[in-house]
């Protein structure tokens, strides 16, 4: 890759130094580098875990920080999710392997009669980020389907997204679907949505509204951490 002129070859780089022109390259979307660093740091003995949180996570951290006040975009953001997921590609075979521990998992999708995926998505590839595991359920989802999906992945995070003013009292169906089967209790409820506002997240008794995707990660990190916490002094 190139930087203010000057070829950088990335296996000549030092791990003090290839880290944070990993996190840079992240921060360009320059996917094929990013590859290269995590196959690099793989090879240089580092175990995955290290890889993922120390490279790819932080990096993207710094995405969301910068998304969060301004300086970039949805079409930058997703170009960085990209180059996480495809250092993720590689990395999460071995992760698997080694038991390796995680933030959490999240079931997400767009509620019933609501087909619009673009939020959703950079949701998704920015909690993947942030070293969450997403079921993406796509379009279109009945109560039903999310909570075959929580039950079945054993999920922590139920993510809704709608559009539509048409389709956002939706979210209130699946979430009274859960409180009848007793369930509801069992996850956390964030949703999200140009329509939507703290206001009509507490009226359907979600847990939170996210307004974005960088919002998101940080609302799930921090429910997670207190679950964590609850778990360690029970």
């Amino acid at each position: 890759m190139a930087d203010d002129g000057d070829d950088i070859i990335l296996s000549e780089l030092s791990d003090d130094e290839l880290v944070p022109q990993m996190h840079d390259d992240l921060y360009d979307g320059l996917r094929d580098e990013v590859v290269e660093g995590v196959n690099i740091l793989l090879a240089r003995g580092w175990t995955p875990y290290d890889v993922l949180t120390k490279a790819l996570v932080e990096g993207m951290r710094i995405v969301g920080i910068d998304f969060r006040d301004g300086i970039l975009f949805v079409p930058e953001v997703l170009l960085a999710a990209n180059s996480m997921k495809a250092g993720m590609a590689i990395l999460k075979p071995l992760l698997a392997e080694t038991g390796a521990p995680r933030l959490g998992k999240m079931v997400i999708g767009t509620v019933k009669g609501d087909i619009h995926d673009i939020g959703k998505n950079l949701v998704s590839m920015m909690m993947e980020g942030a070293g969450f595991e997403v079921v993406d359920l796509g379009i279109n989802n009945a109560a039903e389907s999310y909570i075959e999906a929580l039950e079945r992945e054993g999920a922590d995070i139920l993510g809704m997204s709608a559009l539509l003013t048409t389709t956002m009292p939706y979210m209130k169906v699946v979430i009274d679907t859960l409180k009848d089967k007793g369930l509801r209790d069992d996850f956390v409820i964030l949703v999200g949505g140009a329509p939507l506002n703290e206001e009509f997240s507490r009226a359907i008794g979600a847990d939170a509204y996210c307004r974005d995707a960088a919002v998101a990660v940080e609302t799930a990190r921090d429910f997670m951490a207190r679950k964590h916490n609850q778990l360690a002094r029970a």
